[in-house]
């Protein structure tokens, strides 16, 4: 390809302003909002702006409907602590496995429960997702944008199927004062809505349940680690040697000049306190999946993925490297076992081993100044279950 045609493909590749149009963060968050309770029906999938680059006008209705909303809250005296209630989450969840959500929103779930006081785990989201299956056909694992799914009905017409199919609990109260099985009473169903392939019904998903975001265990995450199959399937434990890196910066350059060797790619001391902050590992990500690798080398990290990775991507591993969790103790060669069906994640070393190589690791050192020394100091690990260390 030659600069002409890159700067042809960038210059056409965004339709308009925006988040990222396929289910990414920011659409697996409005949806996830949308599907608690706490905006408009309707409102997550809507582009901002029409062909002519004028500010939609449903969107102005909906900032209208919105403010009229605000203030009946208002005079009510109703808050979000009101509508954000332990079946409000299990919604939230099933819809963002419904439409292969990003895993961003495991973070962001349990953050938003810790805040309301409700009793929701990192554990729930195999129980309650683990039973839904992928509908969306919606990038990056699909075909389509978000604004393709609003051209059809929006958000609305998933969380019908989904309650019609007993995937939802319909008497859980939104923003508007009305329950979710009301303000879907009169969204039409997938049958109603002629050929298309956007929305597949639940008797027939784009994957059966268990195909989309697992949480994962065992003795190289003992708290936690977070799985991203995206539809796909993994005949089998996936089984390798580990590449290991200290830093996102240096398994990119790695894989960049192809010399990242090993079936598994360890990216480490990118967690919450450790990089500090849990930074997005895209690009190491991306590279994998452009140098056509990412069916053959999985990828497990202490940090986070952005909504746009795909392959086999293991992230938010807990407790971190930081911390002297197992993470921080692999080293290039050993064996690393992913294996969705028994949800585990395990390095094939002994206790014995682990524990001594443990006695013999040391934080590397930083030089942290300011907020971010702070930062480091009162950061939560990824499963967000237990108070600051």
């Amino acid at each position: 390809m030659d600069i002409e045609d890159l700067k042809d493909i960038e210059c056409h590749a965004i339709p308009g302003p925006g988040a990222c149009g396929g289910m990414f963060t920011a659409n697996t968050m409005s949806s996830v909002v949308e599907t608690l309770g706490l905006t408009l029906p309707g409102s997550a999938s809507g582009v901002a702006v029409d062909s002519e680059n004028k500010v939609a006008e449903k969107k102005f209705r909906e900032v209208e409907e919105a403010v009229k909303t605000l203030f009946t809250l208002m005079k009510t005296g109703q808050t979000s602590r009101d509508i954000m209630t332990r079946k409000a989450f299990e919604n939230a969840v099933t819809v963002m496995y419904a439409l292969g959500g990003s895993t961003n929103g495991v973070l962001h779930l349990l953050a938003l429960a810790h805040e309301s006081d409700v009793q929701f785990s990192i554990d729930d989201f195999n129980t309650v997702g683990g039973k839904v299956p992928l509908i969306g056909n919606l990038k990056p694992h699909g075909q389509y944008q978000m604004a393709d799914l609003d051209k059809v009905g929006g958000l609305p017409i998933v969380l019908k199927e989904l309650l019609h199919n007993g995937f939802l609990h319909g008497e859980q109260m939104t923003v508007n004062g009305k329950t979710m099985a009301e303000n879907l009473k009169d969204v039409p169903g997938i049958s109603e809505l002629g050929a298309q392939d956007i929305v597949f019904p639940v008797s027939s998903p784009l994957a059966p349940a268990g195909r989309h975001i697992l949480i994962l265990k065992g003795n190289l995450a003992p708290e936690s680690a977070v799985l991203k199959l995206s539809g796909k399937d993994i005949a089998g434990p996936f089984r390798g040697p580990a590449a290991v890196f200290d830093g996102e910066e240096k398994a990119f350059q790695a894989i960049m000049n192809r010399k990242a060797t090993g079936d598994v790619l360890v990216i480490r001391y990118e967690g919450p306190k450790g990089s500090p902050g849990m930074p997005e590992m895209l690009s190491p990500g991306g590279a994998l999946v452009g140098a056509g690798l990412g069916k053959k080398v999985a990828l497990v990290t202490d940090g986070r993925f952005s909504g746009a990775s795909h392959g086999i991507m293991i992230g938010h591993v807990s407790p971190e490297a930081q911390v002297g969790g197992p993470i921080a103790l692999i080293q290039n060669g050993d064996i690393i076992v992913i294996d969705p069906q028994s949800a585990t994640l395990e390095v094939e070393l002994s206790d014995e081993v682990l524990s001594e190589r443990k006695k013999q690791w040391q934080p590397p050192p930083r030089k942290l100044v300011g907020l971010l020394h702070k930062y480091t100091k009162v950061a939560f690990q990824a499963i967000m279950n237990r108070k600051a260390s």
